[in-house]
């Protein structure tokens, strides 16, 4: 991708729409659209790299009810002409193809290589890379396994949505709270992986949310580890302005 004069792209990630009340939610969703709306003017194209939601699920006739102005920002972004990326995170997994049909939104499943202006972009929400978190990694496979979609999506909407969000907030992966602690530059596991990703090729970038931190750090002479940190405490997002990548934050009000 290159980038015409004057352009740039933006990043961001972990949203969490709907938790953990409504109101709060609608805050923040608020605030999240202002800054779309701010970044038009400029923007060649806009990464979202997961858990725009708290939780996602879609049934073959059903999404969850709600975020209407951020689906609907996001269609007009698209309809104008900007390039909008999608990302599934870890609550968002278990979406299919309502982005790409209504929005015309590519939805990635798995990390991919973005280049830009001849910088390598390595891109991804960040759950399950690197060493440890093998709790998690063994209940992501049971979470995608067809045969536990399978059997969710013959739970009523009412009750599979409700029962899902109920129990994301409960474990508190909203809040943040265990993710949003700086572990020092050699214990972050994202950067840890990033480096091993180096052994076997160069990218100038590694780009990931999950964190809930925003963060830059070297992992190479010439490669850099970015955390986007998040839409709840931080309001951190990413931009490329065809030659630096910098970590911004929006300080406007909804």
């Amino acid at each position: 991708m290159k980038l015409p004069e004057g352009k740039k792209i933006y990043f961001s990630s972990d949203n969490h729409l709907g938790a953990p009340t409504h109101s709060e939610s609608l805050a923040r969703e608020k605030l999240f659209v202002s800054w779309l709306d701010d970044i038009k003017k400029d923007a060649h194209a806009i990464f979202l790299l997961g858990d725009l939601f708290d939780f996602w699920f879609e049934y073959r006739e059903v999404v969850p009810k709600g975020f209407v102005r951020t689906l609907g920002k996001l269609a007009e972004l698209k309809d104008s002409g900007i390039e909008i990326y999608y990302f599934v995170g870890n609550h968002d997994l278990w979406m299919k193809n309502y982005f790409k049909e209504e929005l015309n939104i590519p939805v990635f499943f798995k990390p991919q290589v973005f280049t830009f202006n001849s910088k390598q972009f390595f891109l991804g929400h960040g759950d399950g890379l690197g060493p440890g978190d093998k709790g998690y990694k063994r209940m992501k496979k049971v979470f995608v396994h067809p045969v536990s979609k399978w059997f969710f999506k013959w739970l009523h909407p009412d009750l599979g949505v409700r029962l899902a969000r109920y129990l994301s907030v409960k474990n508190k992966l909203i809040s943040g709270d265990e993710d949003a602690k700086f572990l020092g530059e050699e214990n972050e596991w994202l950067a840890q992986y990033a480096k091993r990703k180096l052994e076997n090729g160069h990218y100038d970038y590694f780009i990931f949310g999950h964190r809930h931190l925003p963060m830059e750090i070297q992992v190479g002479k010439d490669s850099k580890y970015i955390n986007l940190g998040d839409w709840i405490a931080h309001y951190t997002y990413g931009v490329f302005d065809g030659e630096e990548f910098s970590l911004e934050k929006f300080n406007k009000k909804p």
